[in-house]
């Protein structure tokens, strides 16, 4: 399968950024889905600034604050997925620093995080919240497995 038959893609909007291993990551998440037992059609991941992510923030569910990340559903079948998910880079390299964890494995965990929204995982309660980051924590091992397997070759 080529980039053009992708069912996930990165737009940047205009962002001085590019996805480390962009390619490999796409399809670890259309793999991650299937594992889920979603079938993706269509999911873009935009990558944007503070002030677009709060501007949608407010605009759609009249948040007025930064967030790191915003996922909308537009699918009209509930297993074939069509999707926008929005990042705030900005808002990923200041959490990331805060946090102590590398800009890469931040904007991994929360690209798995819209995805997991999608398969139906939420985190408002502490438990819901406890499950999601199971959850991250393991396909972020999983990636990151099959990353280091490939690279020794």
């Amino acid at each position: 399968m080529n980039g053009t038959n992708r069912k996930i893609r990165f737009f940047y909007n205009g962002l001085n950024f590019s996805f480390p291993h962009r390619t490999k990551f796409k399809i670890f998440l259309e793999k991650l889905l299937n594992q889920e037992g979603q079938k993706p059609q269509s999911i873009n991941y935009i990558f944007c600034t503070d002030q677009e992510l709060r501007k949608l923030n407010k605009q759609y569910l009249n948040h007025d604050y930064y967030t790191d990340i915003l996922t909308f559903d537009l699918s009209y079948l509930k297993k074939e997925l069509i999707a926008e998910i929005f990042i705030s880079i900005p808002r990923i390299k200041e959490n990331s620093r805060s946090l102590g964890h590398s800009f890469n494995k931040e904007l991994q965990r929360v690209m798995i995080h819209g995805l997991l929204h999608l398969c139906g995982y939420m985190d408002k309660t502490e438990k819901e919240i406890k499950k999601m980051r199971q959850l991250e924590d393991k396909y972020l091992s999983a990636y990151s497995q099959l990353f280091h397997v490939k690279r020794r070759r």
